[in-house]
């Protein structure tokens, strides 16, 4: 007796909102606590992303799946919640930085020239990349590339989560528990 079987796009879409959730709260925890541009922050970020990846992808696998997930399966679930998070992540971030604090560009393009004044970096390479980052620091651009940049990203973190979320059985031996 087979259950209807529940898309992975829609099983995750649930995983893929809680996961850009504890993302907007994070950011908007440093943001408020001024610490957004702090590096060690930043990478505690990937930690909890990782965290919150493996028990939902686990969430996935038991209340969808029986129990049992194939590595490919686990990782291409793990790649839609991050491209949910990532979608909400942009949305986010283009509402931050469009409405909520418009001069946030210009923190971060001092933040960036403070970093290569300090690792002393020559004036004109430091001139030349401002230029650049002037152009590209535009809440219309960094949206949309803070999709590519989730995704990548998150296939990293898939690809290593899903080493530990995946379980195979014999489907003719083990039988699920629901």
């Amino acid at each position: 007796m087979m259950e209807d079987k529940v898309s992975v796009w829609k099983a995750n879409l649930t995983n893929g909102l809680i996961l850009g959730l504890v993302g907007v709260m994070y950011t908007l925890v440093l943001y408020f606590l001024d610490l957004t541009f702090n590096k060690p922050l930043e990478y505690l970020l990937f930690v909890v992303l990782i965290v919150a990846l493996f028990f939902l992808i686990k969430s996935y696998r038991d209340n969808f799946l029986h129990g049992y997930i194939t590595y490919g399966h686990s990782l291409g679930a793990g790649v839609i919640i991050f491209l949910y998070y990532s979608i909400i992540s942009a949305i986010f971030t283009y509402i931050l930085y469009k409405f909520i604090d418009t001069g946030l560009v210009a923190k971060q393009l001092a933040f960036a020239e403070e970093a290569m004044v300090s690792k002393n970096v020559p004036q004109a390479a430091i001139d030349s990349v401002m230029t650049v980052q002037r152009k590209v620091m535009i809440p219309e651009f960094m949206a949309p590339f803070s999709i590519i940049a989730n995704m990548f990203i998150g296939t990293i973190m898939a690809l290593l989560v899903s080493i530990f979320t995946r379980k195979e059985g014999n489907p003719l031996v083990d039988v699920p528990n629901n």
